[in-house]
């Protein structure tokens, strides 16, 4: 596993960022540099003693060097800093005495000079050290220069002679351009580093950010799709148990007097369970993914939109339930005993799969309750109201028993909190609409949902 992923730390917004450590297999890594380096300038202080170079200082002098030199980069993302420090003085030691090399140091230099840009805990501390090695390099090159300006017998082909450009001078030159470029370099390359290895760590903690959130937004959409097949559950169950429950009973009542009666009742039941079966084939069929037989993510089939609300795919079904059929589930209605009148107000106007289910479940619902609650002699009404902003639904009985009445032995009575007046607000508020329910002052009770259209046509784009 990459070490930014081990070691990720949270980059928080205005604060200056830490580099993490790196792992085992980084200090490894460092310790086989060391010895790589260490190895390298041992070889070419061998050969630069070979052509006279350091002639007159003992072996074990240049042996301390070499190991002063490069061991420290072992540690050089531990403590960059300090080693900096540590091989800056070195090298100096090293040129002033002759008893180094001028090949593979400058590599263990650069190197160490770039871990104090890439590794540094602190920007500030960073810069500070790398500034004052910069000065005192610069100083002792310049010392150097001029010390040796005045020693004819150091460096006797470079003349002195020439004005401002006599060949010492443009050796020293070379010597300063090399150096800036040698002394720069080390010091953007580390600084780039770290801007890289910030930047990967940003990019990790928004990829982790995201990932929660993909997931926290899978959860809730899961959530909101169990939601919504229990609801479709509940309206399609209870609708389609209660018209067959009150044909049985009808039924039942005749049969010995009647049996055309009963025969018609129980064919209206049998309808109604064939009609349950559809309905429940499709609704579990949305639990598979298409031509397949393996069950589909559910993470994937709808959310919550920007404004709060159930997402389209978590909101619809594939029920082909919807106002077009509204005359079905009146008649069916009819059929059962319940004597239910539809009116429809105004023009109808394209709407979404979404408003158009929301609107058939809870007539559906208002009419099974009415079955269930509202007595033998009550009456139904059902009335669809078209206008520019919003379609109303609208059911009313005549009982003198309640839904009210029904879900208060299921939920709390206070808040209506019954199963099917639940489903029916989820509905209402899925699409920003009103619902209204409640006893009539005359008797009876009233279901009333109000769903904008604007509302709908936006959720359903």
């Amino acid at each position: 596993m990459p070490e930014s992923l081990i070691n990720a730390q949270p980059v928080a917004p205005g604060a200056e960022w830490v580099r993490p450590r790196p792992d085992r297999r980084g200090y490894r890594n460092d310790l086989v540099l060391a010895l790589v380096l260490a190895a390298g300038t041992a070889a070419s202080v061998v050969l630069y003693r070979a052509t006279g170079w350091g002639e007159g200082t003992p072996w074990w002098a240049s042996a301390l060097w070499v190991v002063g030199m490069n061991l420290p980069l072992a540690a050089r993302r531990r403590w960059p800093e300090a080693v900096a420090l540590v091989a800056s003085a070195v090298f100096i030691a090293g040129g002033q005495t002759g008893v180094g090399e001028a090949l593979f140091s400058n590599i263990a230099l650069f190197v160490a000079i770039y871990s104090v840009g890439a590794w540094s805990r602190s920007r500030r501390i960073a810069t500070i050290v790398r500034a004052v090695i910069v000065v005192v390099m610069f100083g002792w090159l310049f010392w150097g220069l001029i010390f040796y300006s005045a020693m004819q017998d150091h460096l006797p082909e470079l003349s002195r002679e020439g004005g401002l450009l006599s060949p010492y001078v443009a050796y020293g030159l070379i010597n300063v351009l090399t150096n800036l470029l040698f002394f720069g370099g080390a010091w953007y390359f580390g600084d780039n580093a770290y801007r890289s290895a910030r930047a990967r760590a940003e990019l990790e903690q928004r990829t982790g950010e995201l990932a929660a959130e993909r997931e926290r937004t899978r959860t809730q959409a899961v959530a909101l799709e169990r939601l919504r097949i229990a609801r479709e559950l509940h309206d399609v169950v209870a609708h389609h148990v209660s018209v067959i429950g009150v044909q049985a009973g009808a039924a039942r009542r005749v049969l010995a007097k009647d049996p055309a009666a009963a025969a018609a009742s129980l064919s209206t039941i049998e309808s109604s369970a064939r009609e349950a079966v559809d309905e429940l084939h499709a609704l579990l069929g949305t639990l598979r993914s298409d031509g397949d037989t393996g069950p589909v993510d559910l993470g994937d089939t709808g959310g919550v939109d920007d404004r709060g609300g159930v997402g389209e795919a978590a909101a619809t079904s594939t029920s082909t339930r919807g106002l077009a059929r509204l005359d079905e589930l009146v008649a069916e209605s009819s059929d059962g005993g319940l004597s239910v009148t539809l009116s429809i107000v105004g023009e109808p106007r394209p709407i979404s799969q979404m408003v158009d289910l929301s609107a058939y479940r809870i007539a559906q619902e208002a009419l099974t309750n009415v079955r269930k609650h509202a007595g033998a002699a009550a009456t139904a009404e059902v009335r669809v109201r078209w206008t520019d902003a919003a379609l109303e639904v609208e059911v009313t009985n005549t009982g003198t028993a309640t839904t009210l009445a029904g879900n208060a032995r299921r939920g709390d009575a206070s808040t209506g909190a019954g199963l099917g007046q639940l489903g029916m607000r989820e509905r209402v508020a899925a699409v920003g609409g009103t619902l209204e329910l409640g006893p009539r002052a005359r008797g009876g009770y009233l279901v009333r949902a109000s769903l904008p259209l604007r509302r709908v046509e936006e959720v359903g784009a």
